[in-house]
């Protein structure tokens, strides 16, 4: 478990897109005071890179769709076992793991409620089950379609919300209510939820995604999304979205987090 003072935003922003970072480095600390029985499963592990920064002693599985991420999460040793496997088809017997997260993940499939049935029946009775989404505010909190709609431009801040969207591969921004109505039907029980990510927090996400073009440039070229991560090169960007890390819960946020049980 990491210690209470531990800074996860400085590490975050070292290995990945500021905009990225934040979110994650936000999510992470959500997870320090959530104990995860094993054998424990991640769905959507994606690069592992997450996984690494969040938790001190490896995961029991991993699952991803995509077999190139799950070879940079080999090397992160923070997996005892990975598979490449759509989150429809867990390669696990019935009610195998005790508990499961699913970081950023689920609204990104579009046939969510038969990997949450999958997902439902490999856990055991009881097991935990944390993930966190987008939720129904995401796209009402973003700057740019706000501002077009108040000089009347309907038609253009839909597109630009279609447009964000797509590029954040979302299928799902649903609401607390929403997600509790779906655990239902595909065998959870909600425990607890809060909203994170405020407006503020959002739009300076949202232009992140634009600030960070040169980033993707970098990671095309040299494999790497930071090429120089120091604290003097980081600082200004550190400076700025600390503030959003250190921000307190809001009431409605962009994003929601989820502790559930499997019943």
């Amino acid at each position: 478990m990491k210690p209470a003072n531990y800074d996860y935003l400085g590490p975050q922003l070292k290995a990945m897109p500021a905009f990225r970072g934040f979110l994650r480095a936000v999510e992470a600390r959500f997870y320090r005071d959530i104990e995860l029985p094993k054998p424990v499963i991640d769905l959507g592990c994606g690069d592992g890179h997450f996984a690494s920064e969040t938790f001190d002693d490896p995961l029991t599985f991993g699952i991803d769709p995509w077999w190139s991420p799950l070879q940079e999460a080999g090397q992160y040793g923070i997996y005892e076992g990975l598979a490449q496997s759509d989150g429809a088809y867990i390669p696990a017997p019935d009610q195998y793991f005790a508990s499961a997260i699913s970081n950023s993940v689920l609204e990104h499939i579009p046939h969510l409620d038969e990997v949450l049935v999958e997902l439902h029946r490999v856990l055991q009775e009881d097991a935990l089950f944390v993930f966190c989404s987008p939720s129904h505010n995401f796209l009402p909190f973003l700057s740019i379609s706000n501002g077009l709609r108040k000089v009347g431009l309907k038609r253009l801040a839909a597109a630009y919300e279609a447009f964000f969207n797509k590029i954040s591969r979302h299928h799902t921004c649903d609401s607390a209510e929403q997600w509790t109505e779906r655990l239902e039907r595909c065998g959870f029980k909600t425990e607890q939820h809060w909203y994170y990510f405020s407006k503020s927090a959002l739009r300076a996400l949202e232009w992140g995604h634009y600030w960070g073009l040169p980033s993707l440039i970098t990671k095309t070229l040299f494999g790497k999304w930071i090429l120089w991560p120091s604290d003097a090169n980081l600082a200004v960007t550190d400076w700025y979205l600390r503030r959003y890390y250190d921000e307190p819960l809001p009431e409605e946020g962009a994003y929601v987090f989820f502790i559930a049980r499997r019943v």
